[in-house]
């Protein structure tokens, strides 16, 4: 049944609606956001972003996602299609990521710039076997690291890991290509799905694996090496932000660690800084470590302290 409404009631929405109307399309309103749109440019769509990812995890892991036919005869067709989508839709949030960080109007070259997202978009393509292999080397160490794991299929479809990397991976391929905004968006959408925070401008090598992962959080210009595991709970951050004359922090300098190859950092451990952490070495859960260790490193929590904890009532 239609709800009624009297004459009165329906005049007071048309004042309130004209009223919100004429106030929220007044551009002195949204003077104070840091990006202004522009007419006739494209925003980024975290939907169609979304899209992207999960055809690329399709192309990807074929059989695993989506509804792609592994038969000989026909896969050529639908990995064909599913390519030719990605490019497609790749190129158009390219272009809404380029024109985001346009300044001035003498950077507002769209032909340009749509010119050059088809461009990065059908290169980001050609990368797909390479991202591809390097996944499997993932996918590989999470599988041979955890006893608990069945089978290769079951770390591909229900781990944590594997969706935040792959987004990680993707997004770093993006990056390099010199891609401005959808990186970050495609990590941050991974991040708020698995409690994974890895910035897509961090350098990450082969066989690298996140057990469990909720809570584990990567830098921006952190560098790990080959065949590295981390734990939940795991920080690669920052000591400090120096500051500009300004008072502001400065941007793009190195700030995060690097973890050199084979380490091993277990849960909740929180490494600070631009240190390195040698190769082969193991930091046990629940550590600061603030300064540089040299290879093959063993750093454990001091049982004396523990002792002391738990016999003074601890929990």
């Amino acid at each position: 049944m239609p709800l009624k409404m009297s004459d009165n009631r329906l005049e007071r929405i048309g004042v309130w609606t004209d009223s919100a109307v004429r106030s929220l399309v007044d551009a002195k309103s949204f003077d104070i956001l840091c990006h202004r749109h522009r007419a006739g440019e494209t925003m980024p769509a975290t939907e169609k972003l979304r899209t992207i990812v999960e055809k690329v995890r399709q192309i990807v892991f074929p059989g695993y996602f989506g509804e792609i036919n592994l038969k000989a005869d026909t896969l050529p067709y639908y990995m064909g299609v599913l390519i030719d989508e990605v490019n497609e839709l790749m190129a158009d949030q390219i272009f809404a990521g380029l024109c985001f960080i346009c300044e001035s109007e003498p950077d507002r070259d769209l032909e340009g710039k749509r010119a050059n997202a088809d461009y990065i978009a059908h290169e980001f393509v050609n990368r797909l076997p390479e991202l591809r292999r390097i996944l499997i080397t993932d996918v590989n160490a999470a599988y041979l690291g955890d006893p608990a794991a069945n089978s290769v299929g079951e770390v591909i479809f229900c781990y944590p890991a594997i969706r935040a990397i792959s987004s990680y991976r993707i997004a770093h391929s993006l990056y390099l290509l010199g891609v401005p905004l959808i990186p970050r968006i495609i990590t941050e959408m991974a991040h708020s799905e698995t409690g994974i925070d890895i910035n897509p401008e961090a350098v990450i090598g082969e066989y690298f694996t996140i057990d469990h992962g909720t809570g584990v959080v990567i830098g921006s210009t952190s560098i790990i090496g080959n065949n590295v595991k981390l734990f939940q709970g795991v920080t690669l951050g920052a000591k400090s932000f120096p500051l500009d004359e300004n008072g502001n922090p400065v941007k793009g300098i190195p700030r995060h660690p690097v973890v050199e190859d084979n380490v091993i950092i277990y849960s909740n451990a929180t490494i600070l800084g631009r240190i390195t952490i040698g190769h082969d070495s193991v930091i046990g859960g629940n550590i600061w470590v603030t300064n540089d260790l040299p290879p093959y490193s063993r750093i454990v929590q001091n049982k004396t302290r523990n002792l002391d904890f738990f016999n003074g009532g601890g929990i």
